[in-house]
C-alpha cells in the first residue's frame, strides 16, 4: 500500500468522520483526502516528478500531515525534516536526500532562508501558514495544480529518513512501501483494537508518532495531533476525547507520571499506551501499570526497521494470575510474528538462548537500505542479517532482552558491563529522575564505570548512599565508580539521552 492508501481506506469507511482534530478543529477524511488530490496536483505543476524528494519541516500540524498522502499521490518520496534540528543539519539532510521542494512552516522560515542559497536542487519552497518572499504562499501553491492529481508510483520508496544523527554524519534510511504495511500489520495484529480508535499523537509526527498513525486510518479512526508537548493537555485531552491509543517515549511517560493531575484523570477509555524508542525503567514501568492503568504496551524498532522488530501487547506484561509479571518489564517483548531474531556472536553465528550477542533481523521491515550508501548498507546487512547494533538475548520463554548498545558497553577491570543494567538499578531508587551510564578511560580499570543522574523534582541525592544501593542490586563490579548529579541531561532533538555530550562534557571537566 502507498501511503495515501491508508488515507483512502478510511475514507472508504466514512468521508464525513473526523480524521485529524488539532485545537478543537476537525478536518474529516473526505476534506483531507481532496486536500491531498490537491497537493498533488500542485506538486507535479511545480515540476516534482514521479521518484522525487518533497521534504517538510513542520512542528505538529494536520495540514502539513495532510501533505504527506499528497506527496505519496504525486509518486513522490516524503522526507520527514526534524524542525529541532540546527541549520546546518537540516542542509545537510535535504542535500543527501536530494530533495527537490520544501514545504515549511513559517516559524522556521529564518532557518529555510539561511541554508536556501546551499541547496540548487530545491526548486520549489512553500510555506504553509504566511507570506515569505522567497516562497510561495499556500494559497499560491495550491492555486498551480487545479484539479486533483494521482501519479501511479514507479518506486517502490515511500519516505526517506535521517538517522538519529546522535553520533557521525546521518544516513537517509529508505523505507519502502512494504517496510510500511508490514509495520502497519504487526500493529493491528499485534495491539488491541477495539471499535474505531481515536489516536493522540503528542510526541512529533515526524518519528514514530506519525507512522502510527497509518493503521488507526486504515481502521477510519481519528487522529488527535498536539501542536506542543503539554502532559497537562495531553491528560486532559484523553478524558475528553476518550482517547484509546497514544504513544509516548519514556522520558515523557515519566513527566506524566509525575503531574499532580494524573491520579483525578479518566483514563480508562485507554486500551493501548504504547512505549518506546528508549529503554524503560521497570521500576516506572510497573508504576504506570497501576496507575495508568494494564494498558502499557512496549514496541521495539529502529529506523531501518520501523517500530515492531518485538512486541509486548499489554496483557503480555502481567501473569495469569492478574499479577504484575516483573521480569517481563526489563524485556522488548517478543519478536513480531513477521520478524525472525538472531543473536550473533563475533563471528556472525547464533548464539544459544541465553547468551548475550548482537541483535539482528530478517523480515520484511528491513529497509531498503541507505540512500546513496551502499558500503553502510552491506556492512548492516552482513551474514544476511541486519545487524541493528544492539546487545541482547533471548530467553526461554522468546522474550527479548535489550542490555546495551554495542558502542556503548564498558569493560572494566576484564569485566564486560553493561550501560542499561546499571540504569535500570539506578532508576529503582525513588530520587532518580532520570540517569546515563557511560564508561571513561581509568588508569587501573581500562574503563570506570560513571553515572550522571537527573534527581526528581524537590529530591536531593546522595551519591553513597546510591552507590550502596546499586551495588545491593547488581553487585561491585557493576556499580558505578563515579556518580555525577546533573539538573537535568543532555537530549537529541526526540529526547533521548546523549552519552557522547555527557562523555564530551565530563572529560573536558
Amino acid at each position: 500500500m502507498r501511503l495515501v492508501d491508508y488515507l483512502d481506506k478510511g475514507v472508504s469507511l466514512g468521508p464525513d468522520r473526523p480524521c485529524l482534530t488539532t485545537d478543537g478543529v476537525s478536518l474529516s477524511y473526505a476534506e483531507v483526502q481532496a486536500l491531498a488530490g490537491q497537493v498533488a496536483g500542485s506538486l507535479a505543476a511545480s515540476g516534482v516528478r514521479p521518484g522525487d524528494k518533497v521534504a517538510i519541516l513542520s512542528a505538529n500540524d494536520p495540514v502539513a500531515f495532510s501533505c504527506v498522502f499528497g506527496i505519496s499521490r504525486a509518486a513522490a518520496v516524503w522526507c520527514p525534516i526534524n524542525p529541532r534540528n540546527e541549520a546546518a543539519e537540516n542542509r545537510e539532510l535535504l542535500h543527501l536526500f536530494d530533495c527537490v521542494a520544501l514545504i515549511f512552516q513559517a516559524a522556521f522560515a529564518p532557518l529555510v532562508d539561511s541554508i536556501r542559497d546551499q541547496l540548487p536542487q530545491v526548486h520549489t519552497l512553500v510555506c504553509l501558514d504566511a507570506q515569505v518572499e522567497w516562497a510561495l504562499s499556500w494559497e499560491e501553491f495550491l492555486g498551480r495544480g487545479g484539479a486533483d492529481w494521482e501519479i501511479p508510483p514507479v518506486d517502490d520508496v515511500a519516505m526517506i529518513v535521517g538517522t538519529g544523527g546522535t553520533t557521525g554524519t546521518p544516513k537517509g534510511v529508505m523505507l519502502t512501501r512494504r517496510n510500511l504495511e508490514t509495520m502497519t500489520s504487526l500493529t493491528l495484529m499485534g495491539y488491541p483494537f477495539e471499535g474505531r480508535p481515536t489516536y493522540l499523537a503528542l510526541a512529533p509526527l515526524t518519528h514514530a508518532a506519525g507512522v502510527l498513525c497509518f493503521p488507526v486510518l486504515a481502521l477510519g479512526g481519528e487522529v488527535l495531533i498536539m501542536r506542543a508537548p503539554d502532559v497537562g493537555g495531553f491528560l486532559e485531552l484523553v478524558e475528553r476525547h476518550r482517547v484509546t491509543h497514544t504513544f509516548l517515549p519514556p522520558t515523557l511517560i515519566y513527566m506524566v507520571l509525575g503531574h499532580p493531575a494524573l491520579d483525578a484523570t479518566d483514563l480508562s477509555s485507554l486500551q493501548c499506551f504504547w512505549y518506546g524508542a528508549a529503554p524503560m525503567s521497570a521500576t516506572r514501568l510497573e508504576e504506570a501499570l497501576v496507575r495508568i492503568g494494564p494498558v502499557m504496551a512496549q514496541l521495539f524498532g529502529q529506523t531501518e526497521a520501523p517500530m515492531m522488530i518485538s512486541m509486548m501487547p499489554p496483557s503480555a506484561h502481567f501473569r495469569a494470575d492478574g499479577s504484575i509479571h516483573r521480569h517481563r518489564l526489563s524485556s522488548a517483548g517478543r519478536p513480531a510474528p513477521l520478524v525472525t531474531v538472531a543473536i550473533l556472536d563475533s563471528d556472525g553465528g547464533q548464539a544459544p538462548t541465553g547468551q548475550r550477542g548482537e541483535i539482528a533481523i530478517r523480515s520484511s521491515l528491513v529497509m531498503a537500505g541507505y540512500y546513496k550508501d551502499p558500503e553502510a548498507t552491506a556492512e548492516a546487512s552482513a551474514h544476511g542479517w541486519h545487524h541493528t547494533g544492539d546487545i541482547g538475548y533471548l530467553d526461554e520463554e522468546g522474550y527479548l532482552f535489550i542490555v546495551d548498545r554495542a558502542k556503548d558497553m564498558i569493560i572494566t577491570g576484564g569485566f564486560n558491563v553493561y550501560s542499561t543494567e546499571v540504569e535500570q538499578a539506578l532508576m529503582q531508587h525513588p530520587d532518580v529522575q532520570d540517569c546515563a551510564v557511560i564508561g571513561l578511560p581509568d588508569e587501573k580499570w581500562g574503563e570506570r564505570v560513571v553515572a550522571v543522574l537527573q534527581p526528581q523534582a524537590g529530591r536531593r541525592v546522595d551519591a553513597a548512599t546510591l552507590t550502596e544501593f546499586v551495588k545491593a542490586r547488581i553487585g561491585s563490579v557493576k556499580t558505578p565508580k563515579q556518580i555525577e548529579i546533573w539538573p537535568d541531561l543532555p537530549r537529541s532533538k526526540v529526547g533521548k539521552v546523549l552519552k557522547t555530550e555527557i562523555k564530551s562534557q565530563l572529560r573536558g571537566a
